[in-house]
Formats: C-alpha cells, structure tokens, sequence
C-alpha cells in the first residue's frame, strides 16, 4: 500500500519524493533488505534505549500512546515510531517526545537514502532504518515501537531484545500478506516474540491462543495473557489485576469501551519489565491524559465543523470487522441511545471490507454519506451506497468531498450525531481540513 506522504517543508518533500523514485511502491515484507540497510548505517538498532514493541490488528496504535503517556509521566524521556501517519508524515518519529522537526526528517532521509542503493528497500523499511537511525542519536529512556505490518517479517522484527512485546486486538485484516485466516494472523503477530522477554497479550479464543503459545515456546518468549497473568475489569473505574497486585485507575480518557483493553495491556507491558519502573500516580496520569488521534475523536469547532454548528462530529480512522464492533459499543459515548441515532460519513480503501465494517453498528444508522479517498483505490460511492442498502440503513447520499458532505449534512434534516469513519487517509484529510493537526 503506497504511503502517499507529503511534506510543505520541500526539502521533506524532495527526499520523499527520491524515496519513492527508489522503493518498489508496495509493502514487501521480509528482515533481509532491512538488515542490510541498518548494517549500512553502523545498525542503530542495537543501540536504542529501552523497547517497548507491539503488534496487534487494532488498538496498537492506541497501546502505544497510553505506554508513551505513562512513561512520560513517569519522568521518562521517550521516542516513539509509529505509523501511518495523518497529515504529517513527521507523526510517525517522536524524538523525546516531539515530534521530528523537518530539517532532522529531511537530513536522516537523505542521509539513509544515500546507503540504500541496490538494496530494494521499501517506502517502510528506509523510514524505520531513519527513525532506528535517530533514536539511537537521541538521548532518551524509552522507545515504544509499533509494528507495521504483521510482526514475524515486519521490518521492525529486527530489534534484537525488547524489554516487553504486546499484542492487542486481532482481527482480519491485510489478508494478502498475512494470511485468510485468524490463525494464520496470530501466528504473523506473535512473531515478534523474543527468548526471555515478556509476550504480553490480550485474551484470545483457543484456536488463535495456539499459535501465539506455539510461537512463545519457540521463541522461548514469557507468554503472559490477559485471564492468566493479568486482568483487569471496568465499571466506573479500571481494576487491574496481576501477581504484583491490584491498582484502581480512572477509565481512560480515549472513548470507547475497547480503550480500557488497550490501557490494561499498556500496564501489563510496564508492570512486567523491570527496565523502567513506572509508579502508580504515572498509569493514572496516562489514564486522565492520553490523547490519540481519528480514534473515537470528537472534533473541536473549526472551518470543517462549522456550518455543523452544535453538531457533535466525531472521527475514527477504523476500517475493519474489529474496528466496526468496537464503534458499536462505544454508540453510547457517541451520541446513540434512546432517540439519538448517527449520521455516517464513510470512505473506505477498496482492499477494505465495507458491509464488514458497516454491519456491527449499522442498526445505529440513519443515514449514510458515501464519499471517495483521493489518491487511492476506493470503493466507489455508489458501491458504498449498494453496501449500505444491503444492511437496511434507511437514507443514503454520496459527496465528491468531505466538504461537500459536511454542506449536505447542514442543509438537509439536523443531525443527532456525525461520525466520520472508514480510513486512516479520510480521517488525515478531516484533520487537515478542521485545523486538527496531531502533534
């Protein structure tokens, strides 16, 4: 899948636009190429600060943020890597906690492109050898790392000892490169595992806890899963549980049911390393604060929202079967209940399974806007539009623009609630256009 990124900065942009020129233009998985590119570069990799890893096919990016949120509060100083990016590519390297400014993007870009020739890296593999190349540079304590795609081959697998791996939710998703079946994808995830190192899960059904335990064994990884080694409960708060003991924290500040999952597996990761001690007061403070972006957001007052009025517009970049049920439990948050149903503005990659998607939370629907994603392989509209009549959501319209959709939405019957949803590209677009940019 191209990346597409772009940069206002034109040196940023001169090296993406080289890098592009170079890479195959599609995910290639596999360490070789990447194991080269690092030798190159004197292998940053094995001089990193201490790694926290995770995969997952959703909420990893979400586990990534409540880990950095509690590091950070913690004292510690923190890179994070994580992908794919919103609006700026510059989302994806975090250097102490900031985002990388352009000058440091546009010279390590340029810096390892120099190394790459004849190697046939991809867009992924020469920004993760820029991102290693930087934190080992950087002074810092920690770096959380998500994986790209998958695990086992993800260019990212090359990082020698982590001091924990985590794996969150798992769903279908990029079946092409990991396989039609569940288990197959755990199997692809838990190929992170390491020998010695905590694999800290969430709780899966018996045939996809198979692979996971077999990879452990195999790796001679310390297979820690949620109902076994740990635990945790919500009501009005979050208990967690593991051999160490109890903590009672506040639900996270991320809507969704699903974020107190991801916080949990977070804590789970710091409470079994011994690396970074995180106290207490730290896992609230990430609990309270946490912030991840086109992830159940609700959007603030801006040149997008605007003709909305009052509205509430809300914004998640999810594009799966898992990311539909998540949204389905969270319609409470979102607005849904008695008398309060959504509008749905959607967009989706045509790799993507829209009635999969659709299906968990499409009883909550009133009325669906069909929009494309520029610059990418789309479900049409219309086709967007058929999917929505086959699960009996009541109203449908299509828009060229999320503009447009937005105008629709103000000049036709008001709106109880908006969600805007389907893809990670749409939701960058949404940001950009309401002056949300992630930092």
């Amino acid at each position: 899948m191209a990346d597409h990124a772009v940069s206002t900065d034109p040196d940023v942009q001169a090296q993406l636009d080289r890098l592009w020129s170079l890479s195959p233009g599609a995910d290639v998985l596999g360490l070789e190429r990447i194991t080269r590119l690092l030798a190159r570069i004197g292998d940053p990799h094995r001089a990193l600060p201490p790694v926290f890893h995770v995969a997952g096919t959703n909420g990893k990016g979400s586990t990534c943020a409540f880990l950095r949120g509690a590091l950070e509060a913690g004292g510690y100083r923190v890179h994070a890597y994580t992908s794919p990016h919103l609006v700026r590519f510059n989302e994806r390297i975090r250097l102490g906690g900031r985002l990388i400014d352009d000058p440091a993007l546009a010279a390590l870009l340029a810096e390892v492109l120099d190394r790459a020739e004849g190697i046939g890296a991809s867009f992924f593999e020469i920004t993760t050898a820029a991102a290693f190349l930087a934190f080992a540079r950087t002074p810092a304590d920690a770096c959380v790392i998500e994986v790209g795609l998958g695990g086992r081959l993800d260019a990212t697998n090359v990082l020698p000892e982590p001091v924990a791996c985590g794996i969150a939710a798992l769903g279908i998703d990029h079946q092409a490169f990991l396989g039609d079946t569940m288990e197959q994808i755990a199997a692809e995830k838990a190929g992170i595992a390491k020998r010695g190192v905590p694999l800290v899960t969430m709780s899966y059904p018996p045939a996809i806890a198979a692979p996971i335990a077999r990879a452990a064994a195999v790796s001679g990884a310390r297979w820690l899963p949620r109902g076994a080694a740990w635990d945790v409960t919500t009501d009005q708060q979050l208990r967690y549980t593991d051999a160490a003991g109890s903590l009672t924290l506040p639900l996270p500040s991320l809507p969704g049911t699903h974020q107190s999952g991801n916080l949990a597996l977070a804590i789970a990761m710091l409470r079994h390393q011994s690396a970074l001690p995180v106290p207490s007061p730290a896992l609230e403070a990430a609990a309270r604060t946490t912030h991840w972006s086109a992830r159940l957001q609700r959007l603030g007052a801006g040149p997008l929202t605007a003709p909305l009025g009052h509205t509430p517009v809300w914004l998640d970049g999810g594009h799966n079967v898992s990311a539909g049920e998540a949204i389905a439990a969270a319609l409470p948050a979102l607005g849904g209940g008695s008398g309060r149903r959504l509008t749905v503005i959607v967009g989706m990659l045509a790799n993507k399974d829209a009635a999969g998607f659709l299906a968990p939370f499409a009883h909550a629907i009133d009325r669906l806007v069909a929009l494309p994603v520029p610059g990418h392989a789309h479900h049409s509209p219309d086709a967007l539009r058929a999917v929505a009549g086959s699960l009996a959501i009541p109203a449908t319209d299509s828009a060229a623009t999320i503009d447009a959709a937005i105008h629709l939405l103000a000049h036709g019957p008001p709106s109880a609630s908006v969600l805007i949803a389907g893809s990670l590209y749409l939701a960058g677009e949404v940001l950009r256009a309401n002056d949300e940019l992630p930092t």
